[in-house]
């Protein structure tokens, strides 16, 4: 399908931001750029595919050329998106692993509870603060110190609830490791004060 003669008009008028314009640009294009998309990502082509469309009516204003310009112009601004796409998933990618062959490396008992149990807010604060990343230990005293619930520490830091019970957890866990490693148990944290 083309525009033909039509083109620069369309294209004038798409510039200008009538709906008739976009439209006809659009339905022009928009079968060959989900075409190429499905051939490469099937599961997400739509999506990608609308991300693309959006840059485009954004980029639209700035474009010049002719008929064959505009449909590189778009089949590079879906490719880009096809290419960040891939970026994103490669960075998150994950493999599911049944639950039967991750119990054996998961941690036994409360390790939370056991950490913050054996110390005292002193002896805590302490050892967090020579042993623990800066962001770790603050949300750690904050906890246990300051006696905040994690929504509060949330607020406090500028962070998700979550993003903090995440953190508390890997600091506890780290913290109760070293400690363990070294030998060092609560009655004697108390004996060294």
């Amino acid at each position: 399908m083309s525009l033909g003669e039509s083109f620069s008009r369309v294209l004038d008028a798409a510039r200008a931001g009538a709906e008739w314009g976009v439209t006809a640009l659009y339905r022009d294009l928009s079968d060959p750029v989900l075409r190429y998309l499905q051939s490469q990502e099937p599961m997400e082509a739509e999506d990608i595919a609308s991300e693309a469309w959006i840059d485009v009516a954004r980029a639209l204003p700035r474009f010049r050329g002719g008929e064959d310009d505009l449909r590189r112009f778009v089949f590079t601004i879906a490719r880009r998106r096809l290419v960040d796409h891939r970026r994103k998933a490669f960075r998150r990618r994950t493999q599911p692993v049944p639950t039967e062959l991750m119990e054996p490396h998961l941690p036994k008992g409360d390790v939370e509870a056991e950490a913050v149990g054996g110390l005292t807010a002193r002896e805590g604060a302490m050892a967090l603060l020579s042993r623990l990343p800066p962001e770790q230990a603050e949300i750690v005293l904050l906890r246990v110190v300051g006696g905040f619930t994690a929504d509060e520490v949330a607020r406090l830091v500028g962070k998700r609830a979550g993003t903090v019970r995440v953190l508390q957890h890997r600091a506890l866990s780290r913290l109760a490791a070293e400690l363990a490693r070294e030998g060092v148990t609560p009655e004697r944290l108390r004996a060294m004060w």
